[in-house]
């Protein structure tokens, strides 16, 4: 199990469509040839090449008025991230949002950052706070990355090299089982989560996200009940 990995040459057209695929992702709706240009630092005509070619996998497509947006073949591509994980979690994830009236979801550890895999936002409810798939925010701040990290001792954790510190608060949520955070990745944002084991694999986390303003939030109630999301997962993982 490592956190680290070897660099490598990197090709510079196809960092861009991959660079150019996160904008269209971190955006809120549809962008522009000028907007995407813009946001790859290059010429309209560079963009426009690396459109054709993301086009041409159909991992991209434009509407009548030229605007670009995400194409299913990236639904494909996702779909096929850590697919045991995702079918295991969703019944789970499904439960936790409806019980609880918050977005359940999964944080992977990605290297320096959390990535959000898979997401269920509660029915009938219009306020919910909403943490969309493919979103991160760095390792070190939020209860996914804390309960993370909590599966292993301070030692084990530092032999590993990564360049986020060893939190003591980790401590307690192996002690408890769960993690919380207040304001730490998003101010007014709050959020619990419990570890999921998965043999041979570095440590998911099942979470949710809720207003830290919310009235009648019992945390520990929901750190007991999304451990126990937790275990269940583990548990169809086998």
């Amino acid at each position: 199990m490592t956190a680290t990995s070897t660099s490598a040459p990197a090709s510079q057209t196809l960092s861009r469509g991959i660079r150019m695929l996160e904008i269209l992702a971190e955006a809120n709706g549809p962008m522009t040839i000028a907007e995407l240009s813009s946001g790859l630092g290059v010429h309209r005509s560079i963009a426009y090449r690396i459109l054709r070619t993301l086009e041409s996998h159909r991992l991209v497509t434009r509407d009548e008025s030229g605007r670009v947006h995400g194409a299913p073949g990236l639904a494909v591509l996702a779909s096929s991230v850590q697919r045991d994980l995702q079918s295991a979690a969703l019944p789970e994830l499904t439960l936790l949002a409806n019980e609880l009236k918050m977005c359940a979801f999964i944080a992977v550890w990605d290297q320096p950052d959390c990535t959000t895999l898979v997401t269920v936002e509660p029915r009938h409810v219009h306020a919910a706070v909403v943490q969309r798939p493919g979103s991160r925010h760095p390792f070190g701040h939020g209860a996914p990355g804390i309960a993370m990290q909590s599966t292993l001792t301070e030692d084990a954790w530092n032999a590993l090299n990564h360049e986020t510190s060893y939190r003591q608060i980790a401590t307690t949520a192996r002690t408890l089982g769960y993690a919380t955070s207040i304001d730490e990745v998003i101010p007014g944002l709050s959020s619990v989560a419990a570890p999921i084991m998965m043999p041979g694999q570095l440590p998911a986390a099942v979470a949710v996200v809720y207003s830290t303003g919310s009235e009648h939030i019992d945390v520990n109630d929901i750190g007991e009940r999304i451990k126990a999301a937790a275990r269940a997962i583990e548990a169809e993982l086998g």
